[in-house]
């Protein structure tokens, strides 16, 4: 794996974000690589936002998206300190928008040389196998991914393998 010098890892913030972090802190120090960490947030939930708030209720775009921010930076300030990964040879990065296309043109832009990501994202729909962000990410990524799978997911899905005997 010579040339692997950044790594970026795609987090949602799901309830699995800890584990795809910590896996790719691994990577990133087996590799002596750099750890990129994108996280998007959703331009149709702020749209929402601003629906909602021209209905009258006191919520608006700017005040969720500075939220959602400030919430995601702190779990990832106790991410790097739980993983002991070097906070120095770590870049965040947080943008609005389409999920899979942002982290796409994310990882061109920072010349990621791998992604890591988890196979579906805050919908946390317990029997979706690919999340559609993750989807689009396999198909159009112009650099290899690593499709993290936590152990509940790994469990399930060595279940639904029938093997021959």
């Amino acid at each position: 794996m010579d040339g692997i010098q950044k790594i970026m890892v795609a987090l949602g913030f799901s309830d699995y974000a800890e584990e795809i972090f910590s896996y790719a802190a691994k990577l990133a120090t087996r590799l002596d690589a750099e750890l990129i960490v994108a996280s998007i947030i959703n331009a149709r939930d702020v749209e929402a936002v601003g629906t909602i708030s021209s209905m009258g209720y006191d919520v608006n775009g700017e005040k969720y998206v500075a939220t959602i921010r400030k919430e995601r930076e702190t779990k990832l300030e106790q991410m790097v300190k739980a993983s002991g990964f070097p906070a120095d040879k770590i870049k965040s990065i947080f943008r609005i928008g389409d999920p899979a296309d942002e982290l796409l043109k994310v990882a061109v832009a920072e010349n990621a040389d791998m992604i890591v990501m988890g196979i579906k994202g805050r919908t946390n729909l317990e029997y979706m196998f690919v999340g559609s962000v993750a989807e689009k990410i396999f198909r159009r990524s112009p650099v290899p991914i690593v499709s993290y799978r936590d152990k509940k997911n790994a469990d399930r899905l060595r279940r639904r393998i029938h093997l021959d005997k």
